[in-house]
């Protein structure tokens, strides 16, 4: 899977299960790539999300739904995730 694929899936998913106003999706992978664990096809996203909806839940609901939303990706490639609320 490349990057673009990746980014969709993502939109894809998270708009299938949260109310989202709007969602930036940045690549940050380059930051990690002389890191000792970084692995090929393994992706560092940054999540910038506006959405009433998280909004209304506590910090530790709001990213457990969004884990939950993208369990799949975050287990075969997604190796770290930033998510910043608003």
């Amino acid at each position: 899977m490349n990057i673009n694929e990746l980014i969709e899936i993502v939109k894809n998913k998270l708009g299938a299960k949260i109310v989202i106003q709007d969602l930036k999706i940045e690549d940050k992978s380059f930051l990690h790539k002389n890191h000792k664990g970084n692995q090929e096809g393994m992706f560092h996203l940054k999540l910038i999300i506006k959405s009433e909806e998280l909004k209304k839940l506590n910090k530790i609901e709001s990213t457990k739904k969004v884990y939950s939303a993208l369990d799949i990706e975050l287990k075969e490639h997604i190796h770290s995730i930033q998510i910043l609320l608003s």
